[in-house]
């Protein structure tokens, strides 16, 4: 079995302490998990990516985008105890921040239904976050990741995001643009997501540095997506991507001390 090893990045420039800020409570050794996953007719897939999820995790969000297929019905079918949450708006960062403010654990860990994720690699993110880490990215260009589905366009793309951000930021990122994450619920609120769209993951890593959190990534392998077709348009959401590099960069941003 191959197992996920955690990179630190830039981990000792990340306290996770904000000057001013009183110490953060003690967390759990043995916390909750939720894993929230975004739908938008992934009926086909779910069967796959439920089954994946490990047994210990205690709660289950699937955020539904008002899907036209039966991806509430099958995942009500897999697993009785996922609650179904039905977004407001449109877009995955919509359904994210839907699912995030219906989560319980004291563990948050983000990942998608199209089946190119592997839920048995909860298990890493989670061990990260125990270990000390207050934020944890997914990465299929880390040392032991993967992936068989990214086209050279793509992974192309991908170098000049993780560029541009170094350059602005002094993030270094080995991906950009990958979906799984995981965050201790009491760091949500340095991240504060307020944007619909697909540039959300790049969105909450920015400000995950810029909030200093102490950051890890994990190598994870992606493969493809086995049933349906990707919402990903490359042209349009790399120019996204780029104007929230550089809108972010040029935002002032505040940590709440709350």
């Amino acid at each position: 079995m191959r197992r996920n090893k955690a990179v630190p990045v830039n981990l000792a420039a990340k306290s996770g302490q904000v000057e001013g800020q009183p110490e953060p409570a003690p967390r759990p050794s043995d916390p909750t998990i939720s894993v929230i996953i975004p739908t938008l007719n992934e009926a086909g897939n779910l069967p796959y990516v439920l089954n994946t999820i490990p047994d210990w995790v205690g709660e289950i969000i699937i955020v539904d985008g008002r899907s036209g297929d039966d991806t509430e019905r099958v995942a009500k079918v897999l697993r009785p105890d996922a609650r179904i949450v039905h977004q407001g708006r449109r877009g995955k960062g919509a359904a994210l921040r839907a699912g995030l403010e219906a989560a319980k654990g004291d563990i948050y860990i983000i990942m998608d239904a199209d089946g190119s994720m592997d839920g048995a690699e909860i298990g890493a993110f989670r061990d990260a976050l125990i270990g000390g880490a207050d934020y944890v990215k997914g990465s299929r260009f880390a040392p032991g990741g993967g992936s068989i589905d990214i086209t050279r366009l793509r992974r192309l793309g991908d170098h000049g995001i993780c560029f541009l951000i170094r350059m602005l930021y002094g993030a270094h990122y080995t991906d950009g643009t990958y979906g799984f994450k995981g965050v201790w619920a009491d760091r949500l609120d340095r991240i504060r997501i307020d944007t619909d769209g697909f540039e959300v993951e790049l969105l909450i890593d920015i400000r995950a540095h810029r909030a200093n959190l102490r950051t890890v990534e994990v190598p994870c392998f992606e493969t493809h997506r086995i049933h349906g077709t990707s919402n990903l348009n490359a042209a349009r959401d790399g120019l996204s991507c780029f104007r929230v590099i550089v809108r972010e960069r040029f935002r002032r941003y505040r940590v709440s001390n709350d």
